[in-house]
């Protein structure tokens, strides 16, 4: 492990010398193209990851095709389910998809539960990412659980909109998104169109009344 991979993870700086010299003995690095799974439910961990560069998409999915995002790994970041199964010794319990090119580094499964034993660096990353996945869980459960999925859809197409108030996905992406099914998120995305709140093109969705979307996410 080469040192300019070193100096992209902040959390290192803190760490001690002997702590540094294993994390270039063990650590490996791999590519992953986008679309490639890194992980399916039930499957043993046999890493500990961390993103250099590219997007991991987590995610849980029922016996009908129906998936719910529970978060994303970006740059920089972990998968905390990923770091729970190496230190309980069990299953991954969701699926990971490379959303885009992804680098990761990878660090063997007991090697990275000697580190979080051994070192407070590790053990303060392993933490703040739990904090940060939790967090994004418990908002996913809420809006699942208390908001109408119209609702669901019209604060994500707000979330993720660019600067010309487009986001490029399919009715399926999105139906993954919110956690429905693709029928029924056109319907509603046809129902949106109508009222003049957004317009549908192939593969892409423009926002038309950011105001009225915002009031139907608030429902």
């Amino acid at each position: 492990m080469n040192q300019n991979v070193i100096e992209k993870f902040p959390f290192l700086q803190n760490a001690t010398q002997k702590a540094l010299d294993e994390f270039r003995e063990y650590a490996l690095l791999k590519t992953f193209q986008a679309g490639e799974m890194l992980s399916y439910e039930g499957d043993s961990c046999a890493y500990f990851l961390i993103v250099i560069s590219g997007k991991i998409r987590v995610y849980k999915a029922g016996i009908t095709e129906r998936e719910i995002t529970l978060y994303r790994v970006n740059a920089y970041e972990s998968c905390i389910l990923t770091a729970f199964c190496i230190l309980t010794q069990t299953a991954f319990p969701a699926f990971a998809v490379a959303e885009t090119d992804v680098e990761v580094v990878l660090i063997p499964s007991p090697v990275f539960r000697d580190w979080v034993n051994r070192y407070e660096v590790w053990r303060k990353f392993m933490f703040n990412n739990l904090s940060i996945r939790l967090n994004e869980i418990l908002h996913t459960i809420d809006k699942m659980a208390f908001q109408r999925l119209d609702a669901r859809v019209a604060s994500y197409l707000l979330q993720t909109a660019n600067s010309s108030q487009q986001i490029k996905i399919t009715h399926q992406q999105l139906a993954k998104e919110v956690g429905s099914s693709r029928v029924v998120v056109s319907r509603i995305l046809e129902s949106m169109a109508e009222e003049g709140l957004i317009a549908l093109g192939r593969g892409i969705i423009t926002i038309r009344n950011r105001q009225g979307l915002a009031r139907l996410s608030e429902n």
